[in-house]
């Protein structure tokens, strides 16, 4: 067993997870967590939905960010995939792409403000990467043959438009429509930071202790995802889609000498804007790098590898609960409850809520990036397993699960995880805006003390970082012959 590469693979990082176990803060610091977990549950089995007058508006408010930024980046996404084959395009999605939309937001609300802009330009811009990414892997999987078949004067465009498009539209598609619902958990995040969407009414209710509010907006949102296959129909797309501007809202007037400001003095290294030049500007980044980059990338790194190795473990525990060859219809569909309930709830939701039940430590972080992200994978390889056919003689019970399926589905299995292994990095960085010391939380420091000089390289320095993780991640699925699956 210990000469398979992919079990020596997955030693290799179950062994790093439990070194970073040493080093990491993993802590319940609350003084009544359970009385504190109780009355959340309480509240949620006790919604109020009539306690907000915002509330339906902070629901549409995020629908039609979600619209809107989704559509934005799919366009430009597509536009991009045209010329992805080139270098110069394929490091700028990557870039634009390792940026979280909640950091892409901090950056535009120091010149656009609490403006509709902002939360558009924060979905669509690292979207437009995601979409530029997986659109060119659908188009260059494409049977080029009915190409082929077309007269030679056939020009190039109609050539593309009458052979590649239609030979892909299912698969643009499908990941279109499941990238809105991607959009959706942004949207409703974006208003941790202030905007008017579902974000900014969770976190009111919590800070008040207003369980049962709280509990109603997430079914809200549960209920709003749970039945995008309902009133996300293709004709209506358009509709959709023209009229989300509409319900954005007004907000402040944008005040565009903030924006020259903002690129020509404040993201401008401070020695070099006070006239110090290069003499001045080392020890400024030395001080920079000792007392915030390398911490916060150390805690990035750690709680990274340990969310990723409990996502993994999760998982495995998890696509038991909704496969055909366990269990009966009632245990099935609980499970598809659960796993439903856990990848549709954004991380940053999830450890916010368990920050404010357990304090501040990396064990809400931990807990809230395994079960979204084990919800999202359980939930692909228990479908993968109900296509698999066992035997009539075939074992039951744990031999079933640890020798017929778990060996047939564990590539794939780490397909899933290696490929979700950037994203996981992305949330645990902006994971620190919550105060957990990552590098969002010397961002989000470096913003609320006006130094969005040091703000700009340390986020500079987290995309390079998930640039980085995203590589490796590339390089040990193509070394391990794993098939790579595009997910949110």
């Amino acid at each position: 067993m210990l000469s398979s590469p992919t079990v020596r693979t997955s030693l290799i990082f179950l062994g790093i997870a439990l070194v970073g176990l040493l080093f990491a803060d993993i802590a319940i610091t609350a003084s009544n967590p359970w009385r504190d977990l109780g009355n959340f549950f309480l509240g949620v089995i006790t919604p109020n939905f009539f306690s907000s007058e915002g509330l339906m508006t902070a629901l549409l408010r995020t629908v039609a960010f979600a619209f809107v930024g989704v559509a934005l980046g799919s366009v430009c996404g597509f536009l991009l995939s045209l010329a992805y084959h080139l270098l110069p395009v394929r490091i700028f999605c990557a870039f634009i792409r390792a940026i979280h939309e909640l950091f892409w937001a901090l950056i535009f609300l120091q010149f656009f403000g609490f403006h509709p802009l902002t939360g558009v330009l924060a979905i669509a811009i690292p979207y437009s990467g995601i979409f530029a990414k997986v659109y060119s892997e659908i188009l260059d999987e494409a049977d080029p043959e009915p190409g082929r078949l077309l007269p030679p004067r056939t020009g190039v465009i109609a050539a593309f438009l009458y052979t590649r498009i239609p030979e892909c539209w299912v698969q643009l598609r499908t990941y279109t429509a499941y990238r809105l619902e991607c959009g959706l958990r942004s949207s409703a995040i974006l208003g941790f930071v202030g905007l008017p969407t579902l974000g900014f009414y969770l976190e009111s209710s919590f800070s008040q202790g207003l369980y049962s509010d709280a509990g109603a907006m997430l079914i809200l949102f549960y209920v709003l995802i749970a039945t995008m296959p309902l009133w996300v129909k293709p004709k209506l797309l358009p509709v959709y889609v023209l009229g989300a501007p509409f319900f954005l809202g007004e907000g402040l007037p944008i005040v565009w000498g903030n924006m020259e400001r903002f690129f020509t003095k404040d993201i401008v290294p401070s020695p070099l804007r006070d006239g110090e030049g290069l003499a001045g500007l080392l020890p400024w980044l030395s001080d920079l790098m000792i007392n915030e980059a390398l911490p916060g990338i150390w805690n990035t790194l750690v709680l990274t590898q340990i969310a990723l190795v409990a996502t993994g473990i999760l998982t495995l525990l998890a696509f038991p609960l909704i496969s055909n060859h366990f269990g009966g219809p009632v245990r099935r569909t609980s499970g598809h409850v659960f796993l439903v309930i856990a990848r549709s709830t954004p991380e940053y939701i999830l450890a916010y809520i368990l920050l404010q039940l357990w304090g501040p430590s990396m064990l809400p972080a931990v807990v809230a990036l395994a079960l979204h992200n084990g919800g999202i994978i359980g939930h692909l390889i228990g479908r993968q397993t109900n296509s698999i056919h066992l035997r009539p003689d075939a074992p039951t019970g744990f031999n079933r699960y640890s020798w017929e399926l778990v060996p047939r589905v564990y590539r794939s299995f780490l397909a899933f995880l290696f490929y979700r292994w950037e994203i996981i990095m992305r949330e645990t960085a902006i994971l620190g805006i919550l105060g957990i010391y990552t590098l969002g939380f010397y961002v989000d420091s470096a913003i609320q003390n006006i130094r969005f000089d040091r703000a700009m390289i340390l986020i500079l320095i987290t995309a390079l970082l998930n640039i980085g993780i995203d590589a490796l991640g590339r390089y040990i699925r193509r070394k391990l012959a794993l098939q790579t699956m595009p997910t949110c």
